[in-house]
C-alpha cells in the first residue's frame, strides 16, 4: 500500500468530460432486472389492452416498476425491501393523485412534485435501496400530478397500482425458487475476485486497490448479515470470506488462482465450495452471531448527512418545473424528473450524470421518432414497443447511464400515448426542451446549495475509524479475548474504513471545500489496515485442522 502523501485537493474542482460517456462492462446479472421488468409489466398491460383500457396503464406501471429494485439483496432482505418500495410508490402516487384532483394550478403541482422528489431522494439514499433509486418513484408521482383526476377515481387507481405492485413482488421473489442463495453467492464471488486481484500484486498494489478489495469483502459480509439466518450454505460462504480476508492480510502468501476458482464455482450452479479455515475462525463465526443480535442504526441518523442532497433536489426540481412552465411547455414534470435524476453523492458526479442524461435523452428522442409510426399502427404494437424498450433500458443502463437513457426516453414518451395518440413532433420538441431545462437548472441548483459539511463528515469518519481501531487493538493485546469479540471488532473496523473511503471520495468531488485532511486519511487507512491484518494473523496463529495453508484444502461443497 502506498505511503505517499497525496497532493492537496483544490478548493474548486474541474468538471471532467473525459470518461463520462465511456461504456463499462455489463453487470453479471444484467438480464435479471431486464427480464423482471418485462415479466412484471407485460401481464397488467396486456390485460388492459384486452379490456380496451390502456388509459389505465400508468397506474399499473407504478406497481410494475417496483420489480426493478433490490436485485442484489438476499431474498429475505429483498422481500422486505420490495414491500417498502411498493408502499413508498403507492404513498407517492396517492399524494400526487389527491393533489391533482384538488387543483389544476400548475405552480402548485410543480411545488408538490418537487417536495415529493426531495423526500423520495432522501429516503432512497438513507435506506441505500440501490438502483434505480428515487428516479422511478419521482417519474411516477410527477407524471401523476398532471393526469386529469377526481377524488372518486383515486381509490380505484391506487388499487390498480397495489395489485401490480403485488405481482411485481412475486416476480422479484420468483428466482428464489431456483437459486435461493444467488445474491449471497454473487457477493462472495466478487469479494474473492477482488481479493485475488490484490493478492496478485503481492501487496504492492496502491491504497485504492486495497480499499476496493476490502470494500468488496465488507459488502459480502453485509449481504450475509442482512438475512438473519445462518444456514449451512451461508456458513460455507462465511468461511470463504474468511479466506478472502486472509488473502488481504497476507497477499504474498495467498493463491490468487485458487480464490478465482472458488469465485467461478460460486457463479455456477454447483454447491458452495467447502473450505478449511483456522481453528480461530470458529470465533469469527461466533462474532457473526453477535452482530446479528446487535441493533440496527436508526433511519433518522442516516438522513442528517443527506440534507444538502435533499435541498438540492427540492430546489432544482422546483426551479426546473417553474422554468418549463414559463417557457410554455405542456409537461413540466419532464424537466422536474430530469433534475431529480441528476443528484449524486457530489457535484462532480452530478455533472457527469447531467452530461449522460442529456446525451441519452437526445439520442432517445431520435429513436422515438423512428419507432413512433410503428407504435401508432396498433395498440398492441404500442405495448410491445414499450416492453422492448423496458428490457433494453435495464439491460444497457449498467454499462453507462446514457446508454440506458436511449431506451428509457422513448419508453417514457410511448407511455404518455397510452391514454391517447399524440403528435410525435410535439412530444419530441417538449422533451428536448425539458431535458435541457432540467439539466441546466438542476446543475445550477447543485452549485448553489453547497455541501460545506462534507469535510466535517470526514472528521467524523476519521474518529469512527480511530475508535474502531483502538477497540481492535485492545482486544489484540488481551491474551484471551471473549469469543467472537475480536472478529466482530475486525468487521467493525473494516466497515469504518470503507465508510471513511466513501466519505472522502464524496467530499473530494464537492466545490468550495476546506482543504481535505488527506494526510490524516492516508495515515488512518494505513494504521487501520495494519490492525485488520493483525486480527487476521491472530486468527491464523491457531492450528489449522487439515489441508494446505494457502488454499484451505477441501473442495467439498454445500448445496446452495
Amino acid at each position: 500500500m502506498s505511503s505517499a502523501t497525496p497532493a492537496p485537493t483544490p478548493r474548486v474542482r474541474r468538471l471532467p468530460l473525459t470518461g463520462v460517456l465511456r461504456l463499462g462492462r455489463p453487470s453479471d446479472i444484467w438480464f435479471k432486472p431486464a427480464l423482471s421488468a418485462v415479466a412484471s409489466v407485460a401481464p397488467p398491460n396486456l390485460t388492459l389492452l384486452a379490456l380496451g383500457r390502456l388509459d389505465l396503464a400508468m397506474y399499473t406501471m407504478a406497481g410494475s416498476l417496483c420489480a426493478l429494485y433490490a436485485h442484489n439483496k438476499p431474498y429475505a432482505a429483498r422481500a422486505r425491501a420490495l414491500v417498502w418500495v411498493v408502499l413508498g410508490m403507492i404513498a407517492g402516487l396517492a399524494v400526487a393523485l389527491v393533489t391533482a384532483s384538488l387543483t389544476t394550478n400548475a405552480v402548485v403541482l410543480v411545488t408538490v412534485g418537487a417536495a415529493l422528489a426531495a423526500v423520495q431522494k432522501g429516503l432512497c439514499d438513507a435506506t441505500r435501496i440501490g438502483p434505480p433509486g428515487n428516479v422511478v418513484l419521482t417519474f411516477i408521482s410527477s407524471a401523476s400530478l398532471f393526469a386529469p383526476q377526481t377524488l372518486g377515481q383515486v381509490p380505484a387507481h391506487l388499487a390498480l397500482a397495489a395489485a401490480a405492485g403485488a405481482w411485481a413482488w412475486l416476480v422479484g421473489m420468483a428466482p428464489a425458487l431456483v437459486r435461493p442463495y444467488g445474491p449471497e453467492r454473487r457477493a462472495t464471488a466478487q469479494a474473492l475476485n477482488a481479493a485475488a486481484t490484490y493478492a496478485a500484486t503481492h501487496g504492492t498494489g496502491d491504497a485504492r486497490a486495497r480499499a476496493a478489495a476490502a470494500a468488496a469483502v465488507h459488502a459480502a459480509w453485509h449481504s450475509l448479515l442482512a438475512t438473519g439466518s445462518r444456514t449451512p450454505p451461508r456458513r460455507a460462504l462465511e468461511r470463504l470470506l474468511v479466506r478472502a480476508e486472509v488473502a488481504l492480510a497476507a497477499p504474498a502468501d495467498a493463491d490468487p488462482e485458487r480464490l478465482r476458482t472458488w469465485a467461478r464455482e460460486l457463479r455456477g450452479r454447483g454447491p458452495v465450495p467447502q473450505t478449511d479455515v483456522p481453528a480461530g475462525a470458529v470465533a469469527e463465526l461466533l462474532g457473526v452471531d453477535a452482530e446479528l443480535a446487535a441493533p440496527t442504526r436508526p433511519l433518522w441518523t442516516r438522513l442528517g448527512p443527506l440534507t444538502p442532497l435533499v435541498l438540492r433536489t427540492a430546489l432544482g426540481c422546483a426551479l426546473a418545473g417553474y422554468v418549463s412552465l414559463a417557457l410554455g411547455v405542456g409537461r413540466p414534470y419532464w424537466a422536474l424528473v430530469t433534475a431529480a435524476s441528476l443528484y449524486q453523492a457530489n457535484i462532480t458526479l452530478t455533472w457527469g450524470r447531467g452530461v449522460q442524461r442529456v446525451v441519452g435523452n437526445l439520442a432517445g428522442v431520435l429513436v422515438f421518432a423512428v419507432v413512433a409510426p410503428l407504435a401508432h399502427a396498433h395498440p398492441a404494437a404500442l405495448v410491445l414497443c414499450c416492453l422492448a424498450f423496458n428490457f433494453g433500458a435495464e439491460a444497457l443502463i449498467g454499462r453507462n447511464y446514457w446508454l440506458g437513457s436511449v431506451c428509457v426516453t422513448p419508453m417514457a414518451l410511448l407511455i404518455t400515448e397510452f391514454a391517447r395518440a399524440q403528435q410525435p413532433g410535439e412530444l419530441i420538441a417538449e422533451r428536448v426542451v425539458d431535458t435541457l431545462v432540467g439539466a441546466l437548472v438542476g446543475l445550477v441548483a447543485a452549485a448553489v446549495v453547497t455541501n460545506r459539511r462534507a469535510t466535517d463528515r470526514i472528521e467524523e469518519a476519521l474518529s469512527a475509524v480511530e475508535r474502531a481501531r483502538e477497540r481492535a487493538a485492545r482486544l489484540l493485546a488481551e491474551p484471551a479475548p471473549a469469543r467472537g469479540s475480536l472478529e466482530s471488532a475486525h468487521r467493525a473496523l473494516a466497515g469504518a474504513l470503507v465508510e471513511l473511503r466513501a466519505t472522502v471520495d464524496a467530499a473530494s468531488g464537492e466545490w468550495w471545500q476546506r482543504a481535505l485532511p488527506q494526510e490524516r486519511v492516508v495515515l488512518a487507512e494505513q494504521s487501520g489496515h495494519r490492525t485488520l491484518a493483525a486480527t487476521v494473523r491472530r486468527r491464523e496463529s491457531h492450528s489449522w485442522p487439515t489441508g494446505d495453508r494457502r488454499t484451505g484444502g477441501k473442495t467439498e461443497g454445500v448445496r446452495g
